[in-house]
């Protein structure tokens, strides 16, 4: 059973509709107890850093995630859910996030040309940077889902997957047992379903 965090942010029912087209059962839940007896966690998220970083630590669920990671459960951020794993996110103010990789959360803005859109919407290839089991059943190139203003830095050795929007941008990353991506799988097609699929194959 995969738990999907419930903290009161996020795409949680098409995540888990996602999850069950590929043969695996999901709870939407912020039951302590649940989530401990899940075998693998997904943390997603779409909104503002702030304000995504107050509600995990508010629910509870910041301790909850950090300490099953801590276990070696495995961990997946989704989106908004990437970002809080990181160190700081720089979005209107500074957040602590729950430090599960190093890095920090800063506006694209600073790194892509000014005649690009932002937020970057819509699909951009894959540029692999390191291997790993997440791409299991997809190749570079392959293209995925974005909606995102902000993007993970000062985290090379984390990085496993880059996507060009006018600079070269974060787009999975991994540490250990624990995971993010900044697109949206369950919005990307055949690819996202592999990527989850290769997420719900790892070992634990």
């Amino acid at each position: 059973m995969i738990a999907i965090i419930d903290y009161g942010v996020g795409n949680l029912f098409s995540l888990r509709s996602s999850l069950a087209a590929i043969g695996y059962d999901a709870v939407v839940t912020s039951d302590v107890e649940t989530i401990e007896a899940c075998d693998r966690i997904i943390l997603p998220g779409v909104g503002a850093f702030g304000d995504a970083s107050d509600k995990l630590q508010s629910s509870g669920m910041a301790d909850v995630v950090k300490a099953e990671a801590a276990k070696g459960k495995p961990v997946m951020g989704i989106c908004l859910g990437m970002q809080l794993l990181f160190d700081k996110g720089y979005e209107y103010g500074e957040y602590d996030g729950l430090g599960l990789i190093k890095g920090n959360i800063v506006p694209i803005a600073d790194v892509i040309p000014a005649s690009y859109k932002i937020p970057q919407i819509g699909w951009n290839a894959l540029d692999f940077k390191q291997e790993s089991p997440l791409f299991k059943y997809i190749k570079e190139g392959d293209h995925v889902y974005f909606v995102h203003s902000y993007y993970a830095a000062d985290c090379d050795e984390s990085v496993i997957a880059t996507t060009e929007y006018g600079a070269d941008l974060t787009a999975a990353v991994a540490n250990g047992n624990v995971y993010g991506c900044q697109f949206h799988p369950e919005k990307s097609g055949e690819v996202g379903l592999n990527i989850l699929r290769a997420f719900c194959e790892l070992e634990v």
